[in-house]
């Protein structure tokens, strides 16, 4: 939650993806009624399978931001200008919608394949909210963000968790030669969450693609992505059991 230049961490998004623990009490006295005037949804996570049975990457990195958000969806439409934020990667370019008959990759799962399935589906799903939230004239707006390439442990846990794998030692090389430090790497998603100018729709990333200081980049691979968001959410609907539907909340909100 940011409000008065304070960041809370409300939830945990662990290997169970339907146990979301809500860190935010409701009678916290800074934070009155659990009003949620941004969610930044961001995670990065390697091999295995979750508790629900998700391939890790593509349930951590996209179906728990999908519940995280459906859960605070009330909340954010309550407040007069929330904001989601959705952290993706330059790995999106890479990556490929997920097949509504085989989103966990059963059979055929590489790691670099399933991460950079997860970084388009989070494109996907900042963008296709945005598209929902205008749809129903909600007073809320979706952001996307990514942070280049930061020196964190991510590449180091990685290089861990696969042996060693080449790839994966010549990016945590790569972090930590060229990489910015943590902070900078958080400044796009930042941006975008506390920008007065940033709008709906935009993506905030590096100025030099994975370095640099935080501008707004053009949403590009277009083609296509109405049909690849629609599959989006009819698969994390079915995954999760969860909507992310801004017009029905408006809705029952008034009834």
């Amino acid at each position: 939650r940011i409000c008065g230049g304070i960041f809370t961490k409300i939830a945990d998004i662990g290997s169970d993806l339907m146990k979301i623990v809500f860190k935010l009490p409701e009678d916290d006295p800074k934070n009155p009624g659990v009003i949620a005037d941004c969610t930044g949804d961001n995670a990065g996570d390697s091999v295995g399978p979750t508790a629900d049975g998700f391939e890790t990457q593509f349930g951590v990195n996209h179906l728990g931001h999908w519940a995280l958000t459906s859960r605070l969806l009330p909340q954010l439409l309550a407040a007069p200008a929330a904001r989601v934020v959705t952290v993706t990667s330059t790995a999106h370019h890479l990556g490929r919608s997920p097949d509504p008959d085989n989103p966990h990759l059963h059979g055929r799962y590489k790691p670099w394949t399933a991460y950079y399935q997860s970084k388009l589906a989070n494109f996907h799903f900042g963008i296709g909210l945005q598209h929902k939230l205008e749809a129903a004239g909600a007073p809320a707006s979706s952001l996307i963000a990514h942070p280049g390439l930061s020196d964190t442990n991510l590449q180091t846990v990685s290089v861990e968790q696969s042996d060693g794998e080449a790839t994966q030692r010549f990016f945590l090389w790569l972090a930590h030669s060229t990489g910015m430090s943590p902070a900078e790497g958080a400044l796009p998603q930042l941006r975008a969450a506390t920008d007065p100018a940033a709008r709906g729709g935009e993506f905030y990333a590096p100025r030099y693609m994975n370095t640099g200081p935080p501008v707004r980049r053009p949403i590009l691979r277009k083609v296509g992505m109405d049909k690849a968001i629609e599959r989006l959410w009819e698969i994390s609907e079915r995954e999760t059991g969860l909507t992310v539907e801004p017009a029905a909340v408006m809705g029952a909100a008034t009834a």
